[in-house]
C-alpha cells in the first residue's frame, strides 16, 4: 500500500527573526510545532540560513512528537 502524507510549512519572517510553523496530520493523529531562529545583528543578511535552521528546529521537535505518539501506541498494543 502506497499513501502520500502531507506536511504543510509556514514560513514568517522578518529582516532579524523567522518562525515556522509545521503541521502533519497522520491517520487521525494531528502533530504541531514551531521552530525559530534570530539573527544576531552584526551577523550577515543571509535569510536562507535563518528559514534552515527555523525549519530543522520546527521538524525536529516534530520528529521527537511523532516518535512519542509511535512509542506510546506499541506500549498500548503490548499492555493489550
Amino acid at each position: 500500500m502506497e499513501r502520500d502524507v502531507t506536511l504543510r510549512l509556514h514560513l514568517d519572517e522578518d529582516d532579524n527573526n523567522t518562525m515556522v510553523h509545521a503541521v502533519l496530520d497522520l491517520r487521525g493523529d494531528h502533530f504541531e510545532s514551531i521552530g525559530r531562529a534570530r539573527r544576531k545583528p552584526t551577523d550577515p543578511q543571509m535569510p536562507v540560513i535563518g528559514e534552515e535552521l527555523a525549519i530543522a528546529r520546527a521538524l525536529q521537535d516534530l520528529t521527537a512528537q511523532v516518535m512519542e505518539a509511535a512509542q506510546s501506541k506499541i506500549h498500548e498494543f503490548l499492555d493489550a
